[in-house]
């Protein structure tokens, strides 16, 4: 079986920190905001595994994108559990950190990708 790389084994256990959350939110009877941020967070991972069996680049590019994406409706999600003191502080910077790292690698193989799309173009 082919290793994962580690954009798919954060997203993965960002995923899981996610579905925890969301057992907490449901305990305190926070059910709207605990499928927004379940939706959002797991949905991360879900495009990183469909990008990774993309058939072309600009499919993988897209894909993604949608995953990018949804790590930002994630960030402001949890910002607003963190800042409404629904989490502590804590618990939010710790997924906040984890989710600006995902932003940044998902971010980084986008502009990668972007590059190598347009010097295929020029040539």
């Amino acid at each position: 079986m082919k290793e994962k790389n580690i954009m798919q084994q954060k997203s993965f256990a960002f995923a899981k920190r996610i579905v925890k959350l969301n057992k907490f939110l449901v305990g305190k009877n926070e059910f709207v905001l605990s499928r927004q941020v379940m939706r959002a967070g797991t949905s991360i991972g879900s495009n990183v595994e469909e990008a990774n069996g993309s058939r072309t680049k600009k499919e993988f590019a897209s894909k993604l994108g949608i995953a990018y994406k949804e790590a930002n409706e994630t960030k402001y999600w949890l910002s607003l559990l963190k800042d409404s003191g629904v989490i502590t502080p804590k618990e939010g910077e710790s997924m906040l950190a984890d989710c600006e790292e995902l932003l940044k690698i998902i971010g980084s193989a986008i502009r990668t990708l972007k590059a190598s799309l347009k010097s295929e173009a020029k040539t």
